[in-house]
């Protein structure tokens, strides 16, 4: 019995060990990293993100502006196959409306399938999602207390993808794109690139542009955020 509990205790700590090192072979920036981190960052507010691993496969994840007027909160779980992502949210046009968005979707590297990509590291996504949005009327209102929101609830799903480039041990480029289809004719496209810089093992910085358009309105943002990964 002793031996047996030996052994097991080394097939476990041998099985940890494996799996704590595939994860630190992931890149910073893989969407399928599970990973403790915690994130600072700018745009147009600041904002505050982060995410805490319940296990090697499990992750709890958000993010906040300073005056909670856009967050998201969220959990993924990563299998063999790819990474499953379901989150909570809220985000505001341009102009002044805003949206409640449901979401559950998928990341699958496509290495796992034994897709060779050469440098290029491809994670299509796909997914459905639920929104409640709160916009204005397109008319030009006369004062300001003729200013008249309107409501809609659609249902749909979106495909897309994300793309990261290693150019040197530190420098990467990212890119990433995707739209969807919804009820009541609802439709939207978004894309965004940028560039990431690893300061060493534990930290990283990363910047990019950000633009979405959807049958209600438009968002457009420049993104900075500096992140600490716990070991």
């Amino acid at each position: 019995m002793r031996h047996i509990l030996v052994s097991s205790l080394i097939i476990a700590s041998c099985s940890v060990h494996a799996s704590d090192q595939k994860t630190e072979e992931k890149h910073h920036e893989d969407p399928t990293k599970v990973i403790t981190k915690l994130g600072i960052g700018y745009s147009d507010d600041f904002t505050l993100s982060g995410s805490i691993a319940l296990d090697g496969a499990r992750k709890i994840n958000g993010n906040i502006n300073k005056d909670a007027s856009e967050w998201r909160l969220g959990g993924s779980w990563l299998f063999e196959f790819g990474i499953i992502n379901f989150s909570l949210g809220r985000s505001e046009y341009d102009n002044g409306g805003q949206k409640e968005n449901f979401s559950i979707g998928t990341f699958l590297p496509l290495n796992a399938l034994g897709i060779d990509t050469g440098k290029w590291m491809v994670f299509p996504m796909a997914g459905i999602n639920h929104n409640r949005i709160e916009n204005f009327v397109e008319e030009e209102p006369k004062s300001l207390y003729e200013l008249v929101m309107y409501q809609n609830t659609n249902n749909g799903g979106y495909l897309g993808a994300m793309t990261l480039r290693p150019l040197t041990k530190y420098w990467t480029v990212m890119g990433f794109a995707g739209g969807g289809l919804g009820s009541d004719d609802y439709s939207n496209v978004w894309a965004g690139a940028g560039v990431s810089y690893k300061i060493n093992e534990n930290q990283s910085f990363n910047m990019f542009g950000f633009l979405a358009d959807d049958s209600f309105g438009s968002t457009s943002k420049l993104t900075m955020n500096y992140t600490y990964e716990f070991n």
